[in-house]
């Protein structure tokens, strides 16, 4: 598999700029030999759906330029649409709970919340901020357009905050335990 395509797959996974220094690191080459790459690839994406947008020290994958209508088009319906229990259920949890991570947020509701987590950071009902303590990942938050549409200005104004707070705090202790107990069941 050449190079290109590698940094191809990895930048369409991150979804977010990566540093032309960790792609050299990663793939045990030169970073000359990334920035050929990047060129190379930038070139065959030329006239398609995707391109490659680089600075001095990053490259990132995103949608083409000459795509921008269409995007609009389906971010419109998107969030046009109503965020559905799920979204409701994960804005709830955001709102008392956060700002948590996506693991943390997963680990609550039980299921994967990526799709959700995308969905209402378009409709800019969330943010997503750099971890305190983990820079290499996120945690979510609500946003003041949110707390403004539900007519609050902090988050403590939420109805029956602290007795909402502590049962979840309850509920995530008993998940804990009861996943300790059966790990040492099985063990």
């Amino acid at each position: 598999m050449d190079l290109e395509m590698k940094i191809e797959a990895v930048l369409f996974y991150k979804t977010e700029p990566m540093k032309k220094s960790a792609l050299a690191e990663l793939f045990s080459v030169p970073i000359e030999e990334i920035e050929i790459a990047l060129i190379r690839l930038t070139e065959r994406l030329q006239g398609h759906g995707l391109q490659i947008t680089t600075t001095d020290t990053s490259a990132q994958l995103v949608t083409s330029s000459s795509m921008s209508d269409l995007i609009d088009m389906v971010r419109k319906d998107e969030v046009r649409g109503e965020i559905g229990k799920a979204g409701a259920e994960t804005l709830s949890i955001i709102l008392y709970r956060g700002p948590l991570s996506r693991i943390e947020l997963d680990r609550i509701r039980g299921v994967n919340s990526s799709f959700i987590l995308r969905n209402l950071l378009i409709r800019g009902l969330i943010e997503r901020r750099p971890h305190p303590s983990d820079s290499r990942s996120y945690v979510y938050a609500s946003t003041p357009e949110l707390l403004n549409h539900i007519g609050i200005s902090k988050r403590e104004e939420l109805p029956d905050f602290e007795r909402i707070l502590n049962e979840l705090d309850t509920f995530e202790k008993e998940v804990s335990s009861s996943a300790i107990a059966e790990s040492e069941i099985s063990s």
